[in-house]
């Protein structure tokens, strides 16, 4: 048995830090929680404190700065505690865990992630954002200092377990998954309501990356995140429709072998394999019967459907803070129509509108990529209100 790893999960209190933290109370002899990061769910993660006792904890978002601190020392006496903007952040870079879990959503989790990298620990990754924004940062600390990173993601994860490190050279394509989200069949998609577009037929997520889902956005992201990843050019990376999302990557390679992933839809196993790779513990999700696997619908991404789909793509070969601009868009665009302020179809026309007046420029640094996302955000109020 290895030895056992610290662990830090930033985001505790969302779809994946608390599946995390279930994979840890499974694994004890080989998983210690050494800290936790949450948003703004104080009364979660003062309940998750009182049941791991890490020695560090951070709020980003509180009421009362003061009265978050009181209650979590009260659940985790002696821990070192950081609330405020930022929070998560800090702790990453001091907590000294082997391994941080990253689950926090949206552009926010870069800055934890270059914090975990700058200190030359393992970055099991779930923000899809720190790639499709700071892949160039990323890659700088990943050579500078030593550190590592693995997918918590089905389909990245799956890419991993079939690319098994062979080089991008030997690589035809690297086709990736989509189950199609709630609106797969909507006659009219640009016209559904939040609760439509929230009612996912296979996974559990929070609502921004469900609505990411039913546009097909994430999986847009999601194919900058493996270019990122991989190391493979955008002409070998492809994106088909598999509704039962149990076949989550298939790697075509030069020789004509195809190499594919199947697994049930349980971020469980993602999770536990980013803590355990190389190695193999014991059964995260009950494995699928073979012959299970007859029959599976397979299509490809219809063109022009997704527009938003085809807009991540485009900002993706064109590369610099496009894909930031991209990203603060669509956060701004979502936003609204959860809020029911714009319509769904809407959209991709704002990312369009931001992406189209803001320049292009090549990341140089993190304090420059906020500059960016929130000239891109601003552009993108401005656009929903026109």
């Amino acid at each position: 048995m290895s030895a056992q790893r610290t662990l830090a999960v930033l985001g505790s209190t969302g779809s994946i830090g608390e599946q995390t933290l279930d994979v840890a109370a499974r694994e004890r002899d080989r998983v210690r929680i050494v800290a936790l990061a949450a948003g703004r769910s104080l009364e979660r993660l003062c309940e998750q404190a009182t049941a791991w006792q890490p020695q560090a904890l951070a709020l980003e978002h509180a009421d009362d700065a003061a009265v978050a601190r009181e209650r979590l020392a009260a659940a985790a006496p002696g821990a070192d505690i950081e609330v405020g903007e930022g929070a998560a952040a800090r702790l990453a870079a001091r907590c000294g865990s082997d391994v941080v879990v990253n689950g926090i959503v949206g552009a926010a989790g870069l800055a934890a992630s270059l914090a975990t990298l700058e200190r030359g620990a393992c970055l099991a990754l779930a923000n899809t954002e720190t790639l499709v924004i700071g892949a160039p940062l990323v890659a700088e600390l990943l050579q500078r200092a030593g550190g590592s990173m693995l997918p918590i993601d089905s389909e990245h994860s799956a890419a991993l377990q079939c690319l098994l490190g062979r080089p991008p050279a030997e690589v035809a394509k690297l086709t990736l998954t989509a189950s199609g989200g709630p609106l797969r069949t909507h006659p009219d998609w640009r016209r559904t309501t939040p609760a439509e577009v929230l009612a996912h037929p296979v996974w559990a997520m929070g609502p921004r990356i469900t609505t990411a889902s039913a546009t097909l956005f994430n999986k847009g992201l999601e194919i900058l995140e493996a270019h990122a990843l991989f190391g493979l050019g955008f002409d070998q990376l492809d994106a088909v429709i598999q509704p039962r999302a149990v076949l989550h990557a298939i790697v075509t390679f030069r020789d004509g072998s195809l190499i594919a992933q199947a697994a049930h839809p349980d971020m469980r196993l993602p999770i536990q394999l980013a803590l355990s790779w190389p190695e193999r513990w014991g059964e995260a999700v009950p494995a699928i019967p073979v012959t299970a696997l007859a029959g599976l619908e397979i299509t490809p991404i219809e063109a022009g459907r997704f527009p938003a789909f085809d807009l991540a793509l485009a900002a993706g070969r064109t590369g610099g803070t496009a894909p930031c601009m991209l990203n603060a868009a669509d956060e701004v665009a979502v936003r609204a129509f959860l809020d029911g302020v714009i319509a769904l179809g809407q959209v991709p026309e704002v990312i369009a509108r931001v992406l189209d007046e803001l320049p292009v420029e090549r990341v140089e640094s993190f304090e420059q990529l906020r500059a960016v996302d929130a000239r891109a955000r601003e552009a993108a109020r401005r656009a929903v209100i026109a």
